[in-house]
């Protein structure tokens, strides 16, 4: 492990990646993906947050397990936060789960979704997800998408998260579910209601009206299982 250097000599960028993985680790309990780092730090590529880790690891604030999905770990003190909230868990991968991130989904009036947002997987489109996650769902049944929007922050369901689905084309009343509208071609993620011969669509938030759909036109994508937070 390299020398520790001083906080201030870090970029910017470095100690706003700090800071992050202290706080993400703090919450949920382990290390973020690069994923998530380039999200919250605003870093648009894989291979910078790479290379600013890297360097983290080399100025002594990282150990990092290589070809470990979510292979981090803090070694060293940050100015302003506790110690290390964790530094057992390297080998998360060992007890998740892989799960497609397909893509975004709109928890505010359906928006329409373009003919070319493909559902491929790669390794960058694939997440961990640990078991509780899951709720006993095999993860070959699950993938998930990024909340864009605030219609369902009542529910705890706020812009920049993901939700965790079950692909599914039934919903029980009341469940949480993504929903394509067929003849609009347009997505929303909402509570679903039968109310007489429509589909009510509500959204948890008090200042947004709940949206009517005929049963002919509301197709179910999958039911939200559960929802990992982005730290905003």
């Amino acid at each position: 492990m390299g020398k520790i250097k001083d906080f201030g000599k870090l970029s910017d960028r470095q100690r706003n990646i700090l800071t992050f993985m202290h706080e993400y680790m703090t919450e949920y309990g382990y290390p973020p993906t690069i994923r998530d780092i380039g999200l919250a730090t605003k870093i648009n590529s894989t291979s910078v947050v790479n290379y600013n880790l890297n360097k983290l690891v080399a100025a002594g604030y990282l150990e990092r397990t290589e070809k470990v999905s979510r292979g981090l770990r803090l070694v060293a003190p940050i100015p302003g936060k506790p110690s290390d909230p964790q530094k057992k868990i390297i080998h998360l991968s060992d007890y998740t789960s892989k799960v497609p991130l397909i893509g975004q989904i709109v928890a505010s009036q359906p928006v329409e979704i373009p003919d070319d947002s493909g559902h491929y997987y790669d390794e960058e489109n694939m997440i961990d997800v640990p078991p509780s996650l899951l709720n006993g769902v095999d993860p070959a049944d699950a993938y998930a998408l990024v909340v864009k929007g605030e219609s369902m922050t009542d529910a705890m369901v706020k812009d920049g998260d993901i939700v965790i689905l079950r692909k599914q084309d039934t919903a029980n009343e009341g469940d949480m579910v993504a929903v394509w509208l067929i003849n609009e071609s347009e997505t929303t993620l909402k509570y679903f209601h039968r109310e007489g011969d429509k589909i009510r669509l509500q959204p948890a938030h008090p200042t947004m009206d709940p949206i009517y759909v005929d049963p002919q036109n509301c197709l179910i994508h999958g039911k939200v299982l559960s929802v990992i937070r982005h730290i905003h």
